[in-house]
């Protein structure tokens, strides 16, 4: 039976904190196979990546667009800061393609969990994030594991976000049916599940956004174990309609 087990954590995370070391003195149980899912935000207060709004000088383009979006333009700035395009302004709204290659709402910049006046920036390296932590879990539990790193993500076309994994280690990122034989014997060609996103949205149901629950852990998934990146997530140029 599919298990979802929420991992609470009492104290905040700070610059420099041992994630592993957190983890593990809340979590005992290790099983072979377990995937762990754990939340952005500490990700990227534990590298650091955390900005002090009251630091940041907008540029030209920021206090700008500050003043047509009615937004703060040092959080602007930082938005321009992580991003590598922009793909849309409407409504208040800055859509932007990150330096990771992710689309998204303010480059993944988020205020939330956070005290006044501070904002986090998406982890430099998701991959390399979660694989670092990875191996650190493997070598205290001797079990072996999976690790994604999740991130709330609006949709185009409905309303609502949902989580969806912008870092991977141990588990491959998409279950492909292509070949396969669907209930009527037909031979399935272009199906590809996103398997990681929609482990990130179950994980979701238990971590919440303001349970102090930044880990889950998910039990008895049958997986592929891979080397994958996210890349493999991205769509590419040549198969992307919309761009």
């Amino acid at each position: 039976m599919l298990q979802i087990i929420p991992v609470p954590v009492k104290s905040d995370i700070k610059k420099g904190d041992d994630l592993a070391k957190i983890f593990a003195s809340n979590f005992k149980d290790m099983e072979d196979g377990d995937i762990i899912v754990m939340a952005q935000k500490i990700v990227s207060k534990q590298e650091g990546r955390v900005v002090e709004l009251a630091q940041v000088i907008p540029s030209i383009l920021s206090v700008g667009l500050g003043a047509e979006y009615n937004k703060d333009p040092k959080l602007v700035e930082v938005i321009l800061s992580e991003a590598k395009r922009i793909v849309r302004l409407e409504s208040g709204i800055i859509i932007t393609e990150t330096r990771h290659g992710f689309v998204c709402a303010n480059s993944g910049v988020d205020e939330s969990n956070l005290p006044p006046g501070f904002a986090s920036m998406l982890p430099e390296n998701p991959d390399r994030s979660a694989s670092e932590f990875a191996q650190k879990i493997s070598a205290k539990s001797g079990k072996k594991i999976a690790v994604i790193i999740s991130d709330t993500f609006g949709r185009p076309f409905r309303e609502g976000q949902t989580n969806v994994a912008i870092g991977v280690a141990g588990i491959k990122p998409l279950d492909d049916y292509e070949g396969k034989a669907d209930t009527y014997g037909r031979t399935m060609r272009v199906t590809k599940i996103a398997q990681i996103d929609e482990l990130c949205g179950a994980a979701e149901l238990v971590m919440k956004k303001t349970k102090n629950c930044p880990f889950a852990v998910i039990r008895n998934f049958e997986y592929d174990s891979s080397d994958d990146t996210i890349q493999t997530l991205i769509r590419s140029k040549n198969t992307d309609l919309f761009r």
